[in-house]
């Protein structure tokens, strides 16, 4: 049995126009000869009526003060994609196909209990064969699964897969049935040099890599979950990167793309913050950068762009985690050595008064002289731009070019980080979209696909 798997995002079944247009690719899977397996995403983004996030807002806007429960958060969550599975299903029955719309857990994906962020431990594709063998389409709820049974719940909690979840849907699901391809449907029309908001003429590639994908992912890109690459290339899966609303080729993802390629694009983050640490105590520092790194973790926050020299070190985080940290860290007291020094973390030249407080305490149980402060200086507008160029380090004169780049234009670097894959840069959020036209024209990116 032929099988290709269809993912639709958001913006491609957010309207009844493009629903049927979605609609119309499953029709041309059928056509040439394959049974489509269709995945969707929630209908529309913040704001439209069952989009997750609109749909979260309206669990945390019962009390702000109290967060929900991560596993009543999954539950709510889980309510965009299968009201989007159903009306999807329903438009296919219009059109006079037979269809079951399916539940992640109906589907067989089962997962760990990180709720928001699960990770799919198998799948049983069982439920979706059977449905593909009785000449229904099956339309899966993407971005959820379920655990496994447990003492208290013998049907397991359902769970969702974190932001970009259905990507990873679709490329599992094409593992489980040995698909001929996944097919990830957006409102772009496959995987471009940049950002086509910062750059109108920005190419579409017909073919890359899937850690290059993987990596233009994991620096902004917004076109395809890094997992679903991952997933898809541990598999050997074919994946193409299309629109829904033209009929061109898109983007195909593949174990080796174009030898003789050596830069891919440009991308950018999303708003980060940025964490200077002053640590002039070498017989200690180590260790409190290995403290800070276990508390980041702890906390759930991803590091990007670390830096660390003899006196201290940096990194920049998603600006969504800002409250998170500071929480964390500000009024923080790490005792080192033997006999202990105290060391106290404190956002910028004035000490809140958490900060006070712990300073105050400390003095008062007679410790005042071996307490050390450690100033942390924070920069909120920053983001991270990043050149895409596999094997950079195999070509000499790419960093300083890049270098070169950005500072002639004035463009203040605060930060740098490498790959083999990338080369980035944190630099102010107000220069981002100056800095990506620079750098696509610089290394004739535009060039690159054709």
């Amino acid at each position: 049995m032929r099988i290709r798997v269809l993912k639709f995002g958001g913006t491609s079944v957010d309207t009844p126009e493009h629903r049927l247009m979605a609609a119309r690719k499953v029709i041309q899977c059928i056509e040439s000869g394959a049974k489509p397996v269709v995945v969707v995403s929630a209908i529309g983004r913040r704001g439209a009526p069952y989009a997750t996030d609109t749909l979260v807002d309206l669990l945390t806007g019962i009390d702000p003060t109290i967060p929900p429960a991560p596993r009543e958060r999954d539950l709510m969550m889980a309510c965009g994609e299968i009201i989007s599975t159903v009306v999807m299903a329903q438009t296919l029955r219009t059109l006079g196909y037979a269809t079951v719309a399916l539940t992640g857990n109906q589907a067989g994906i089962i997962t760990d209990d990180e709720f928001g962020n699960a990770r799919i431990l198998e799948i049983n594709p069982e439920p979706v064969l059977r449905c593909l063998e009785q000449g229904w389409i099956p339309v899966v709820a993407g971005f959820q699964g379920v655990t496994r049974p447990d003492a208290i719940f013998a049907r397991g909690s359902i769970t969702t897969l974190g932001r970009g979840g259905s990507d990873t849907t679709a490329a599992a699901l094409g593992a489980a049935l040995r698909a001929e391809a996944v097919e990830i449907y957006t409102d772009v029309n496959g995987v471009k040099t940049a950002d086509p908001d910062f750059v109108p003429d920005a190419i579409t590639l017909p073919e890359v890599s899937y850690e290059e994908v993987a990596e233009i992912a994991h620096q902004g890109a917004r076109v395809l979950h890094p997992r679903a690459a991952e997933i898809a290339m541990d598999y050997g899966i074919p994946l193409w990167v299309k629109c829904t609303f033209t009929d061109e080729a898109g983007t195909r993802v593949v174990a080796h793309a174009n030898g003789q390629r050596r830069l891919t694009g440009v991308t950018h983050t999303g708003k980060l913050a940025y964490l200077s640490f002053y640590i002039p105590y070498p017989e200690h520092k180590a260790s409190l950068e290995l403290e800070i790194y276990r508390l980041m973790a702890r906390v759930g926050v991803n590091l990007q762009g670390v830096g660390v020299d003899e006196e201290g070190l940096g990194f920049a985080f998603p600006r969504e985690h800002w409250h998170t940290v500071r929480t964390t860290l500000d009024g923080l007291i790490v005792p080192m050595g033997e006999p202990s020094v105290f060391y106290l973390f404190q956002f910028g030249e004035q000490p809140s008064q958490l900060c006070q407080i712990q300073q105050d305490m400390l003095h008062k149980a007679g410790l005042a002289e071996r307490v050390r402060l450690i100033p942390i200086a924070i920069a909120e507008g920053c983001t991270m731009v990043s050149l895409i160029a596999d094997g950079y380090s195999r070509q000499p004169g790419v960093f300083a070019e890049l270098h070169q780049t950005l500072l002639e234009a004035g463009i203040p670097i605060w930060q740098t980080a490498d790959s083999e894959l990338s080369l980035s840069c944190i630099i102010p959020e107000s220069e981002v979209e100056k800095a990506v036209r620079l750098i696509h024209d610089r290394f004739a990116l535009d060039a690159v696909a054709r």
